[in-house]
């Protein structure tokens, strides 16, 4: 908090939500008015004034003393509607424009003053200016701080700078707007702005908590916070209007590199860089096209240069539609080229790689892939994120390449094998069942038999991977973001290959009778074993499961509840396993 107050202008436009409900409803604010919320008058016009009516009269009682009032019910975002133009007028005279709240707004004194000629001028010039473009009636405030402008405006008064203070001194200490600390505070015997911002700063924290202590800096001008003003962006787009239209791709590359030159001169003119790139051009029949480049670094000129003109070879070099898979060729030539940097940020934000820049390989590779999309589209490059999910199909989503590399479900990739916590099985705990190898470069490495499963076995812990464990994330500010948990997910490593469509498996017992799970996760007898498809049986040497899944049980229509195994071959080979509905199933391959 700053201990010196900025000196501030602030505009006030008086009965706001009355005359908001005018500019919006068409309510005669000329007329008796008041607007109600929670039943209570929280404005009301001139005219309903002179009939008695004050804030926070109730309903019945405000049309006792006036039967011809008209109420209106209380809107926020009508009151926002309306006054936006008349932040946009404050804005055409004064740059950096707050708007407190609406009917209210505040910039910065000082630049207005100096070139306005002065702080009086200033208000006139802003209040003159509202009238003429809105037809709304303001008054205009300064002082030192936010707090103090607000109360000077409803007065249309200047405070010399440095007597914020003693403005404020006399004022009640209702002007804070805090209904029970005032009522409070005069029960104590204070009254006064002055007096409250006179009793000792740790006594009244330790009394009125951190609220008070905020109204206790505001009793003495000093401001909690400085202004936040909104700063208009720059223009950073590009345009080229040709009188020939472009229609071959020489002439193309030629307006590409001029205008590619003219944006990226404009970034560097306010130390920016650009990321993400929109490349929109009219053709002469007033066809609209547009493509938007991302890029993974800080784009160059030559950079630009080159995305603009592989994107118009690839709108130009279009087939006809008549088969292929390109772009249709358009109807006419480019008559408007238009550059817009739709992604930027400070040209040094970027952190260079340990050896320089980007090596001459990747940039190669990415030039190439992009070319390709700018022929065939974006969808045509794509790249695998991994994300959370139960399932490996789950864990990876393809994007095109160059944008963001969102995963489609919240969660960290799977964990390394020692997070997992496998709880091995001793052999003799379940005599119907072979040991799995668990050696280093062994594929069963993370299989978790699960012992006491079998019928007669006997009970001992049974592992499921990540049942209930939260993990998190750390972000750039050092908090950590808890994720999804994910219970049910299969431990690491993940599988080699995922089947985009499971095959259909039989999984059989050491007697030839088919392996079956009950409801309970109970498995009819050991998987002994295992055909797929129309192949021959292979022998299954070990085997971890089962690991239940009920996702969606609240959606019916999206309900799928399925039991995976983990299974080694005896060629080697393992498999991930589910089975669904009695049917068995081979989900993915472990390499």
């Amino acid at each position: 908090m700053s201990g010196v107050p900025q000196r501030t202008l602030l505009l006030w436009c008086p009965d706001w939500p009355v005359l908001a409900a005018e500019i919006v409803d068409g309510v005669p604010a000329t007329d008796p008015v008041v607007v109600l919320h929670a039943n209570r008058v929280i404005a009301c016009s001139e005219r309903a004034r002179a009939e008695g009516i004050r804030r926070g009269l109730r309903r019945r009682e405000a049309q006792g003393r006036c039967p011809h009032l008209t109420v209106v019910d209380h809107d926020p975002g009508r009151d926002v509607r309306a006054f936006e133009p008349v932040v946009a007028a404050v804005e055409e005279v004064v740059a950096g424009v707050e708007v407190i709240r609406p009917g209210a707004c505040a910039t910065a004194a000082r630049g207005p003053s100096r070139y306005l000629g002065g702080e009086e001028a200033a208000a006139e010039r802003i209040v003159e200016h509202v009238a003429q473009s809105c037809a709304v009636e303001s008054q205009v405030g300064i002082a030192d701080g936010v707090f103090a402008a607000g109360l000077a405006a409803r007065e249309g008064r200047i405070v010399t700078p440095g007597g914020t203070r003693e403005f404020l001194a006399a004022r009640p200490v209702e002007a804070l707007g805090r209904p029970a600390l005032a009522d409070l505070l005069r029960r104590l015997g204070v009254r006064t702005l002055g007096e409250f911002a006179a009793l000792p700063a740790g006594d009244v924290l330790a009394r009125f908590g951190f609220d008070g202590a905020l109204a206790h800096r505001l009793a003495g001008g000093r401001d909690d916070r400085p202004l936040a003003v909104r700063q208009p962006p720059a223009d950073l787009t590009v345009t080229a209007d040709y009188d020939e239209p472009v229609d071959r791709v020489d002439a193309a590359a030629f307006a590409a590199r001029t205008l590619a030159e003219r944006l990226h001169e404009r970034l560097a003119g306010y130390g920016l860089a650009c990321t993400r790139l929109g490349i929109e051009a009219v053709t002469a029949h007033g066809q609209e096209l547009h493509r938007v480049w991302r890029h993974d670094g800080l784009l160059t000129a030559a950079a630009i240069a080159d995305r603009v003109r592989w994107q118009l070879d690839g709108w130009l070099s279009g087939s006809n539609g008549r088969g292929g898979t390109r772009p249709a060729h358009p109807t006419a030539g480019i008559v408007r080229l238009r550059l817009v940097p739709d992604g930027v940020l400070a040209q040094s934000g970027l952190q260079p790689g340990l050896w320089g820049e980007t090596g001459e390989e990747r940039e190669r590779a990415h030039r190439a892939l992009s070319r390709v999309q700018g022929i065939l589209g974006p969808e045509a490059v794509v790249t695998a994120v991994l994300g959370g999910g139960r399932s490996p199909a789950d864990q990876v989503r393809l994007v095109p390449w160059g944008d963001e590399r969102v995963p489609a479900r919240p969660g960290p990739p799977p964990l390394p094998p020692a997070a997992a916590s496998p709880v091995p099985a001793s052999p003799a705990a379940s005599p119907s069942r072979a040991p799995v190898p668990a050696g280093p470069s062994s594929p069963a490495a993370s299989l978790v038999p699960v012992v006491g499963a079998a019928p007669g076995a006997a009970s001992a812990p049974v592992a499921v991977p990540d049942a209930g464990m939260r993990t998190g994330r750390r972000t750039r500010r050092g908090r950590t973001v808890a994720e999804p948990p994910w219970p049910g997910r299969i431990p690491p490593p993940s599988p080699a290959v995922v089947l985009p469509t499971p095959l259909p498996a039989d999984v059989r017992d050491a007697a030839g009778e088919p392996v079956v799970v009950s409801a309970r996760l109970a498995v009819s007898a050991a998987p002994a074993r295992l055909t797929v498809g129309d192949g021959r049986p292979a022998e299954i040497t070990g085997w971890a499961g089962p690991w239940p899944v009920d996702e969606r049980w609240w959606a019916p229509a999206e309900a799928r509840r399925r039991a995976r195994f983990q299974v080694c071959l005896a060629d080697g080979a393992a498999l991930l396993l589910a089975v669904e509905g009695g049917q068995w199933l081979v989900e993915a391959i472990y390499d």
